[in-house]
């Protein structure tokens, strides 16, 4: 039983302490604190085992033996009754009699126990999270030295154990760039943290590897820094990956660069974003000048943009958000319009809203001049056929109309010498006769247009033949009041030609140009070297040719004429005897001042062609 000794004590430990029960070697309560019966109830004269968890039973980590044994003892237990969890401390308590009792302090620490597990599930958390993390996660010390560090962290910077990467000196053995080490060292110093900080480490083997570095400083308890940690993000992959799109982005812009057709691309608003290099020489406006500065209706006529962007939008003309192979114009910087084909296309984003547009042009330049020079040929090839349809039956006419003109040409002169001279009949008789000679010379044309003088060529000196032709036409230039004024070039080199057909061309030249003269004027004729070919330019002061004319004088029975004077086929001849002959013939004129042929032939080389 507990005597008036244990009761004092009792009193003194009911004053500083919260609960704490007591009993007999017989396990039954002997003495309660309040708060132990406000716990667990009343229990005085219970045994204890029922009082704590109502049973019959001893409980099963009961360590009364040793405490009545003379042990105090002090454990954790969680008792199930109350479902806590207290911190008991058991000593024995020696009574006058010789008894022994045993008393029991309870402290309830159930909070605190799950506080420490939250504390353990924590540090287990975030030494697994610390250890299977894909980054690099480090703690250092201020001095340079790794306190801990992942396996992702060992894995990326190639090393083998723990041990081994802790023993490195990270300013000399991490970094690639001392200078890197101390600037993360001042921005940390400073904030107190660094954020994304691009740097370059060392692998173990020393081949360098890009970082993405994040750190953060660690305190002491006088709040000075003691060391780092953060986390090191290998930016190998993204490198790669920005290099491939870099590549990429550079292929497809050398793509539009260097395509052979023109590729605009705008904003919604039309301002220009794309302008390769094709744009600018069929434009002529450098990127410099378009890009962000111009907007493309300055590029098309008026109205047009506002027109291309609703076919664009439109079902009919390649589908809504496309327009294919459409005909335009652009209005090029110095003015000029350029016809062309335009195919373009809406650009849209992620969401299928209208971002920009883009349109390649194909200048059409090429192509019509092609196709002009296709009809010019087929009208040639027509013009051709014509000519020598027309020359096989001009050769049949002339033949049988010859023989008759000569009949009518000798009768006239028989007739001429029976009629004296100054008979009015005699003047009738020269006008027919006269007629007649003009129709034979007619004829011979037509001969010469269906069938060319076959005279073999031979190298010529254009200078005599034409001092031969003007000698005998100056007469009859002096009498229509036509002077001559000659410039030839004395070192002229030789030609490989007809003489016959190259006579007949100066003829016809000079024949137009006196009948260009009726009331008199200048004959200029020149003869010069420029380069490989002899370029003669046979020019007259006389009424000049309409500019609607310019292009037909050399088509076959086209002329400007009076119908007594010639039926259009001088020119057309001389134009074939010239090409014939691998040259060409221009003309310039301008009406009431004048016209200038000019002839160019290839020179001699010493041997026929």
């Amino acid at each position: 039983m507990i005597d008036e000794k244990s009761k004092n004590l009792l009193s003194f430990f009911e004053s500083i302490m919260d609960s704490f029960y007591v009993i007999g070697e017989n396990y039954v309560v002997e003495y309660m604190s309040d708060s132990m019966t406000a716990q667990f109830g009343p229990g005085v004269g219970k045994k204890c085992h029922e009082l704590l968890h109502h049973s019959e039973e001893i409980c099963s980590w009961c360590r009364a033996p040793e405490v009545f044994a003379g042990k105090g003892v002090r454990w954790e237990q969680h008792v199930a009754g109350v479902d806590r969890t207290f911190d008991l401390v058991e000593f024995p308590l020696k009574n006058s009699d010789g008894s022994v009792s045993k008393i029991t302090f309870f402290r309830d620490i159930t909070e605190q126990v799950k506080a420490e597990e939250r504390m353990r599930a924590s540090e287990e958390d975030y030494r697994r999270l610390f250890e299977h993390v894909g980054c690099g996660v480090f703690i250092s010390t201020k001095e340079g030295k790794f306190l801990d560090a992942n396996q992702a962290l060992l894995d990326m910077l190639g090393y083998e154990s723990k041990e081994e990467f802790l023993k490195i000196n990270i300013a000399k053995d991490l970094y690639l760039r001392f200078e890197d080490r101390r600037r993360f060292q001042q921005m940390i110093e400073k904030d107190g943290r660094v954020i994304d900080f691009e740097v370059e480490f060392k692998r173990k083997d020393g081949t360098p590897i890009p970082i993405l570095l994040t750190g953060h400083a660690r305190y002491d308890q006088h709040g000075e820094i003691v060391g780092y940690e953060g986390i090191n993000v290998d930016l190998s992959q993204r490198r790669h990956m920005e290099r491939e799109l870099e590549e990429a982005h550079d292929f497809l812009n050398k793509l539009v660069m260097s395509s052979p057709n023109a590729i605009i691309a705008t904003d919604l608003k039309g301002e220009i974003i794309i302008w390769n290099r094709a744009a600018r020489e069929a434009l002529g406006y450098s990127a410099e000048e378009v890009l962000g500065k111009m907007n493309i209706s300055q590029i098309y006529p008026e109205g047009v943009a506002k027109q291309v962007m609703k076919m664009m939008r439109a079902p009919e003309y390649g589908g809504p958000g496309r327009l294919l192979s459409y005909p335009i114009v652009y209005v090029r910087r110095d003015g000029k319009i350029i016809e062309g084909n335009l195919s373009a296309a809406i650009i849209y984003d992620a969401r299928g809203e209208e971002m920009a547009t883009v349109g390649i042009f194909v200048d059409l330049k090429e192509r019509l001049e092609m196709e002009s020079k296709l009809r010019n040929t087929q009208e040639q090839l027509l013009q051709s056929e014509k000519l020598a349809a027309m020359g096989r039956l001009t050769s049949q006419i002339a033949h049988e109309l010859n023989n008759p003109l000569y009949g009518i040409m000798n009768t006239l002169e028989l007739l001429k010498s029976e009629v004296p001279p100054q008979s009015k009949r005699r003047k009738i008789l020269e006008m027919a006769l006269s007629e007649t000679v003009r129709l034979t010379d007619l004829l011979k044309k037509m001969l010469s247009f269906s069938k060319p003088d076959e005279e073999e060529k031979q190298p010529v000196d254009i200078n005599i033949i034409l001092d031969e032709i003007l000698l005998l036409v100056r007469k009859q230039l002096h009498e229509n009041s036509i002077k001559v004024s000659t410039s030839l070039d004395e070192g002229l080199a030789k030609v490989y030609a007809s003489k016959n057909q190259l006579r007949q061309v100066f003829l016809n030249m000079i024949s137009n140009a006196r009948d260009a003269m009726p009331d008199g004027g200048t004959l200029t004729i020149n003869t010069k070297s420029i380069r490989d070919n002899i370029h003669i330019e046979v020019a007259d002061t006389g009424v000049g040719i309409r500019e609607e004319h310019i292009n037909k004088i050399f088509d076959a029975f086209f002329t400007t004429k009076d119908g007594t004077k010639g039926v259009g086929l001088g020119l057309s001849v001389c134009y074939g005897f010239i090409k014939e002959h691998g040259g060409d013939i221009r003309v310039s004129s301008k009406k009431g001042e004048g016209t200038t042929f000019t002839i160019i032939l290839p020179k001699y080389q010493d041997k026929a062609p």
